[in-house]
């Protein structure tokens, strides 16, 4: 059976078959992850309001594409104070109808665990409404490490302390090789899966992230949203996909060729293609820009993540995303894209079509 007769009858795709999907024209590509985008969500492009906050930036680890820890070039050390998150998150209800706190770190020896399982606790108890989603397998691999604890043990704390799901960060590209180039030391793939698969376990949801456009391949890619499937069909717990565009400022990866817009376009619909058993890909705007996400919407992405309010990660490295995006912007441009806005919540069932 020839790749076009498996894309037309909706057949699984395998490794080899993923790389050959690089080599048909962008076009082509779309049509047929627009085709299989739309079977599942129709003119619908989801989006939720959120406010994120990264509590520290101060790092045991030393990636090389990191451009937001203080330990590289970030010469701004910060940890926030307990009050402060809370009063972030006051201020953002005062402005808008929040319904997810999206909770992000550097590995901090000094913060701790019990700093986290507390902050988490005041956020449930001042906020009860809020949905916390918080903590990526790479810090918890890291919290683990630090205090002795195994993987199960901090995450039965997490769930204990208020937090409802997982963000897919730490991802990066699960290729050995190439995770020993950018982020050594960091949480090996195996962990990542591992931790994601207890996390599922345990009948809570969580996303999966990709990092590319770095030093890795295409095969590489193709792999990596392999291994993702594999264990959506074990557990059936991850809700979005997330390829997440490399940024390129203030880090120590010297990448010299940075992709194309249609290298990234052609990601996203190989994603959309490859990942038959998860529902959601997500053109998350502070990496892709506003523009390019939108674009996404046609090549199978289906969701732009949130008004996120203010981004420090990716930000640090070049993205235009750290004031976030207001409702009434993310609401027309979704509208003169041609779309349906629909507010989600953090597990994608629907609040409010526009």
């Amino acid at each position: 059976m020839t790749l076009i007769e498996k894309l037309e009858n909706n057949e699984r795709l395998s490794l080899e078959d993923g790389i050959a999907l690089y080599d048909l024209d962008l076009f082509t590509l779309g049509q047929y992850a627009n085709k299989r985008r739309r079977a599942l969500h129709g003119n619908k492009v989801f989006f939720n309001v959120n406010r994120h906050i990264n509590p520290t930036n101060i790092c045991k680890d030393v990636c090389k594409f990191c451009a937001f820890s203080a330990n590289r070039k970030n010469p701004n050390p910060y940890t926030m104070s307990h009050e402060e998150i809370l009063s972030a998150l006051e201020n953002s209800l005062k402005h808008s109808a929040i319904t997810e706190v999206h909770i992000v770190s550097a590995h901090n020896p000094a913060t701790g665990l019990e700093w986290y399982l507390e902050v988490f606790s005041k956020i449930k108890e001042r906020f009860p409404f809020l949905h916390v989603k918080a903590l990526t397998a790479a810090e918890i691999n890291f919290l683990a490490t630090e205090y002795g604890l195994s993987f199960d043990e901090v995450i039965e704390k997490m769930i204990e302390h208020g937090v409802d799901s997982m963000p897919g960060g730490g991802a990066e590209i699960f290729d050995e090789a190439v995770r020993e180039y950018i982020c050594k030391g960091k949480v090996s793939s195996e962990e990542w899966l591992h931790i994601h698969e207890l996390w599922h376990k345990r009948g809570k949801e969580s996303n999966a992230t990709m990092l590319f456009g770095h030093v890795e391949k295409r095969e590489h890619r193709i792999d990596h949203m392999l291994r993702l499937r594999d264990l959506q069909d074990k557990t059936g717990g991850f809700n979005a996909f997330i390829p997440l565009v490399y940024q390129r400022d203030n880090n120590y990866l010297h990448v010299k060729d940075f992709l194309s817009s249609t290298e990234i376009l052609k990601t996203f619909a190989i994603s959309r293609l490859m990942l038959d058993n998860i529902d959601h890909i997500k053109a998350y705007w502070a990496t892709s820009t506003i523009n390019l996400a939108l674009v996404a919407m046609e090549y199978g992405a289906d969701d732009l993540d949130g008004t996120i309010e203010v981004e420090s990660i990716q930000s640090a490295a070049g993205a235009k995303s750290a004031k976030g995006l207001g409702l009434q912007s993310i609401l027309e441009l979704i509208q003169t894209s041609g779309f349906t806005p629909v507010e989600r919540d953090s597990l994608y069932n629907e609040r409010k079509i526009y």
